[in-house]
């Protein structure tokens, strides 16, 4: 899938509409100085007209640059904030105007906050919203039971949130906002800060949970590669739009990256010429090609084959968080969604 009309797509065909967005906004009225006492106010479009549908069991990413609106929309999904203008609705519920009956139904949590009482153990916390959800005994200590071994949480239970590290309480966090079975869980930046191993040890959890519970899952993250390894479709904000909505393979095409051939030579050549590929760099009787990701492979690698002494080759695939920053960085988005 390519680039969308920002303003009048209907999300991708098929997708259902568990989650559903239509031409959603969101505008802020700010007020700032315009002289020593007057004040002028102004208006931030943080949301301008997202429209998307989510099906359920989907494990959708949501990537975009910092103030792109990506998490304006999970608040608004929540029903923390109200949209200006729009429809939105969440397993046919309104999340403003039925902010409390949605909340037995999602889950949230917010990478850089916690819903962990701060100077309690990691158990007291649970038994918390064991009574502030009402969830039946029998229901909690199963989820419990599955969530504490799946995290790894058993030798943190009766430890102060407070004594925790950033890892540590964020696996904690994931734990309590799945205790009552949510249906929806909204991740925003879930493995900020945390050490690959823990990175690993939540992609997974996540993974099993997606598959087994069929709960859907929004992850709205800054690390590409929670969305390589966890997400088929992946959606792209920018500035408050939605500028791309397909599969994450397809980010390659629109973004026009390449992969990359690298070519051992018996002994140093001058740059290799073969139709389809473009010579980047040599490192002695290495050398570096480039060709468009979209483009088979075979051809070119027969071609160096047939004409040059080889020795060894390798193809590499792109790194999509250099396709992101290419995108934003030549100003792709708006110009293929035919922004002005």
């Amino acid at each position: 899938m390519s680039f969308i009309d920002p303003v009048h797509s209907d999300g991708p065909p098929g997708a259902g509409g568990f989650i559903e967005l239509r031409d959603v906004e969101k505008v802020f009225s700010v007020r700032r100085k315009a002289g020593l006492v007057r004040r002028e106010k102004r208006e931030v479009r943080a949301v301008d007209g997202i429209s998307f549908d989510v099906a359920r069991g989907e494990m959708v990413g949501n990537i975009g640059p910092n103030g792109a609106g990506k998490s304006t929309t999970i608040k608004m999904l929540t029903g923390i904030l109200t949209p200006s203008a729009g429809r939105l609705r969440v397993a046919g519920i309104d999340p403003s105007r039925e902010r409390t009956r949605l909340a037995q139904r999602i889950g949230v949590v917010f990478g850089q906050r916690t819903t962990l009482w701060w100077d309690l153990p990691l158990k007291d916390s649970y038994r918390l919203m064991h009574r502030m959800y009402r969830i039946p005994d029998d229901r909690f200590a199963a989820n419990l039971a599955r969530c504490v071994e799946l995290l790894e949480l058993r030798d943190l239970l009766d430890v102060p949130v407070r004594q925790l590290s950033l890892g540590q309480r964020m696996r904690g966090d994931i734990a309590a906002a799945l205790l009552h079975d949510p249906e929806v869980l909204y991740l925003d930046e879930p493995t900020i800060g945390l050490d690959v191993v823990s990175k690993a040890r939540v992609r997974e959890f996540l993974r099993e949970l997606n598959a087994s519970r069929g709960t859907t899952v929004l992850l709205t993250t800054h690390d590409l590669t929670d969305i390589e390894q966890l997400c088929k479709r992946v959606m792209v904000i920018d500035h408050g739009r939605l500028m791309y909505d397909g599969e994450l393979a397809g980010l390659h095409a629109v973004g026009e990256s390449e992969r990359l051939l690298v070519v051992d030579l018996e002994r140093e050549l001058p740059p290799i010429e073969v139709p389809g590929a473009r010579f980047v760099r040599s490192e002695g009787p290495r050398q570096v090609l480039a060709f468009p990701s979209s483009a088979s492979a075979a051809p070119i690698v027969a071609a160096v084959a047939g004409r040059y002494p080889l020795v060894d080759l390798s193809v590499r695939e792109p790194d999509i968080e250099a396709v992101i920053a290419k995108m934003y960085g030549e100003g792709e988005l708006g110009v293929r969604a035919g922004s002005p």
